[in-house]
């Protein structure tokens, strides 16, 4: 089993008021630079949230939500401090309530 850490607000927030695009971008060119393996996604509507040890997580998140997920606590703290106005956390996955540490709930369109 893996630990993910993440960020989550309000995809609004995430999306449009937020410069997160830009910070992405650049968090991946530096991780091609390094020769780094990419540690981190960006998961709309992320189904984790729909589990029962996070309904108190999503009760506080307006919806739809997104979230950064990582294998990397130290790039989730510093997205935290990039971003402020951002809830944190962490889960096990792959497990019973969350087959998919990825999965969204999100449409494909």
């Amino acid at each position: 089993m893996q630990t993910y850490y993440y960020v989550l607000a309000s995809q609004r927030f995430l999306l449009e008021e937020e410069p997160l695009e830009e910070v992405l971008k650049e968090r991946t060119r530096y991780y091609h630079e390094q020769e780094k393996e990419i540690d981190f996604w960006l998961v709309k509507q992320p189904a984790f949230l729909e589990t029962s040890q996070m309904s108190s997580v999503k009760a506080k998140c307006p919806q739809p939500a997104a979230a950064v997920i990582s294998i990397n606590p130290q790039f989730i703290t510093w997205l935290k401090l990039r971003l402020e106005y951002v809830a944190t956390g962490e889960f096990q996955a792959p497990s019973s309530e969350i087959p998919d540490a990825l999965a969204s709930l999100a449409s494909v369109s």
